[in-house]
């Protein structure tokens, strides 16, 4: 688990920077993009999934109120790696009606790789790797920000700031960031839930209100050029209610009065806290650099429901429906070494241990113990100076146990007697992989040429291995498999590249093979009113790309245009030849934009976002039509005698269209995605100018 370079340098086109860096990075023959703090700003979402949606192959996967999910070329959850200041994040990755647990304001700059990236990060790089970096030493003795920002779909307003500096050795980096928002309005009057009509008032779903609280302390010292060490230590709060009316029919025969209040949270609601440790040191000794880590992470979430009864079960004694306690512990040691004049290898071991226990009356989850280690190694040769050539090796063991579980109440077995029901039966499993990569890059003149072929892994997860109870939230019922298997995947990767002083060609396909994907299986049968899931395995291929094209048509006017296409198919099982569920449908992003200089500088853009139908879908899935979307932006930062101040504006879904996101849970109950959403963020910078003796 490699700490993340810092750029050298970066070339803007449009929005998105492409990083120039140097020793590896550079040369890699996977697709990536880096985008710094002020891209982050200008895109701003309620999530920084959202934020990032922007780049070409990443999606959000919503289930509104602001709850969404990166993916990367359609794959997300444990099948994607997000990791800050090189530490992989550990939450609750498997679920999917809450978002990441990181504080995006905290963040300097965000890479996406897209590809396996397996070598670096073991299991679950199979589609990419977000990495954020927010540990950038200051480059002032005192640096002070605060940013305001607000949405209008929901009401947010929410209050960021940051306090920094350096002085000698000595730095520091403070953040705190808090914000609130109320019930989501959508273009809609009502919604359709199991044939149930459900009325929305003004449009809202009511009880989807909710707020965050993030801080974070980092302290280090550096010698500028062969050492630093540092120890970030971050909490991050999220709460929020579930649309009340789809967390089962019964709501109906509550007495909450969820109309009461737009930014009230009731039942059913969920809160999660994730608190965070680490330290990371480099050190440089000749041409070599060591690098060091250690982590713990605390993810603690509860979800709450009205005390109801379902099926055979009695009224529960309160509100706990469930609640997931989990620990891990993470290390990691890395060299570069530099041999010889043409090769430069990097060698690593990393290590982690979690610990999961659940609560509460409702069951989903079995308590589980994993760890795992990975032992890497890679060298990068540079054959000439317009060909490097790159490849590693990998070994990795793992191991996942899950505890038995039985309902606590009893059930009738149909012979007059009754018993405490099994869902969960224990489980002790061993993986163990070896992965490879090697790839090659090639550039002359205007022209980059790269490819890639690796192999990569993902050891299943607990949920899989023994889930057996209702998800409202995602409008299902799952079960899973104690016999499923390590998932495998082969992936070509090729990227063809073409620039001048005004026009940059992009062109970046792929193709992914696994011989035993896992994945959730809709069936025609319902358990307590819901439809059932299964969690099975099947060979399946994947493929697409992404291309872009950005013109500077004059010194400030600048056009862009991206697209990007994912197919999958399933190649063995009862659903063969069908694709995989709720894959993400091709979809085109065009923009303009205009450069003026104005009591500071700024940029004035539109957008233009078309989504195709998805009609490529897995029984008893349905299609979605296609849509387009207008947005307007601008961006304007202007210098005072004591700082500078930086405005967003952007008005999304300019015209108000009602649309459907395929990836979206809340499309399965007829609930659109939200209309003219107008938000903002006011920045206001300073920064106390260095003096040689603060050096």
């Amino acid at each position: 688990m490699a700490l993340a370079a810092p750029p050298d340098t970066v070339k803007t086109l449009q929005t998105v920077s492409v990083s120039a860096q140097s020793s590896q990075q550079t040369e890699q023959p996977q697709a990536s993009v880096t985008v710094d703090a002020d891209f982050i700003e200008e895109h701003l979402g309620q999530s920084l999934a959202q934020t990032l949606e922007g780049i070409p192959g990443v999606k959000a996967q919503s289930i509104g109120a602001g709850l969404a999910k990166p993916t990367i070329r359609g794959m997300g959850g444990n099948r994607m790696v997000v990791c800050l200041d090189g530490v992989k994040h550990e939450g609750q990755q498997w679920g999917d009606d809450h978002g990441l647990e990181v504080d995006q304001f905290a963040v300097d700059a965000a890479e996406v790789v897209k590809g396996p990236a397996a070598l670096l990060y073991g299991s679950d790089a199979l589609s990419g790797v977000i990495s954020l970096t927010g540990s950038r030493l200051p480059a002032s003795p005192l640096e002070v920000s605060a940013t305001l920002f607000g949405r209008g779909d929901n009401g947010q307003l929410g209050l960021a700031a940051r306090l920094a500096g350096r002085r000698g050795g000595f730095f520091y980096k403070a953040n705190i960031t808090a914000s609130d928002y109320g019930d989501m309005r959508v273009p809609a009057d009502s919604v359709v839930y199991y044939s149930y009509v459900v009325r929305l008032r003004d449009g809202r779903l009511r009880n989807t209100a909710g707020s965050e609280r993030d801080g974070r302390l980092m302290l280090g010292w550096t010698n500028n050029e062969n050492f630093r060490t540092d120890l970030t230590v971050s909490d991050v709060y999220a709460g929020s209610g579930f649309f009340a009316d789809a967390h089962g029919l019964e709501v109906r025969l509550s007495r909450i009065d969820y109309d009461r209040s737009t930014r009230d949270v009731d039942l059913p609601s969920q809160w999660v806290n994730h608190l965070k440790a680490q330290s990371r040191t480099t050190l440089r000794l000749g041409g070599a650099q060591l690098e060091a880590s250690l982590a713990w992470q605390h993810n603690l979430r509860e979800e709450l429901s009205e005390p109801l009864s379902h099926g055979y079960m009695p009224t529960p004694p309160d509100s706990l429906e469930r609640r997931f306690d989990k620990h891990t512990f993470s290390g990691s040691l890395g060299a570069t070494l530099p041999l010889g004049e043409r090769h430069e290898a990097r060698v690593g071991l990393a290590a982690e241990s979690q610990r999961n226990r659940r609560g509460g009356w409702g069951f989903i989850l079995p308590d589980y113990e994993s760890s795992a280690a990975g032992l890497y190694a890679t060298d990068l040769f540079t054959a000439s100076p317009s060909l490097a050539l790159s490849g590693g090796l990998r070994c990795d063991v793992a191991a996942i146990s899950t505890h038995p579980y039985s309902d606590w109440y009893r059930t009738p077995d149909g012979s007059g007697d009754s018993l405490f029901v099994q869902r969960s039966q224990g489980t002790s499993r061993r993986f163990s992989s070896l992965t490879w990569s090697a790839g090659a890059n090639w550039h002359r003149g205007r022209w980059i040429v790269r490819a890639n072929a690796g192999k990569a892994f993902r050891v299943p997860i607990a949920k899989e291995l023994g889930a057996d109870g209702v998800n409202y939230h995602i409008f299902r019922y799952e079960q899973g498999n104690a016999a499923l298997d390590a998932e495998q995947s082969y992936q070509l990767d090729a990227g063809l590249e073409w620039s001048s002083d005004r026009l940059t060609l992009k062109a970046d396909p792929w193709l992914n093979y696994f011989p035993n994907y896992i994945y959730l299986n809709p069936t025609p049968d319902y358990v307590e009113g819901l439809q059932l899931y299964r969690y099975t395995q099947a060979r399946a291929v994947r493929g697409g790309f992404e291309v872009e094209a950005a013109w500077r048509i004059g010194h400030r006017l600048e056009a862009s245009l991206a697209g990007q296409l994912c197919r999958s198919r399933q190649l063995s099982g009862d659903k063969r030849g069908y694709t995989l569920p709720f894959a993400v449908p091709p979809s085109a992003d065009a923009s303009l934009a205009w450069h003026y200089d104005w009591h500071g500088c700024g940029t004035v853009s539109a957008g233009l976002r078309a989504v195709a139908a998805q009609n490529d879908i897995v029984p008893p899935e349905k299609p979605t039509p296609a849509h387009a979307t207008l947005s307007l932006a601008l961006a304007h930062r202007m210098g005072l005698p004591s700082g500078s101040v930086a405005l967003s504006l952007r008005v999304d879904n300019l015209l108000g269209t009602r649309y459907y996101d395929h990836t979206s849970y809340y499309r399965l109950v007829d609930i659109p995605e939200p209309g003219r959403v107008v938000s903002f963020n006011i920045k206001y910078e300073f920064k106390q100018q260095q003096k040689e003796t603060d050096l």
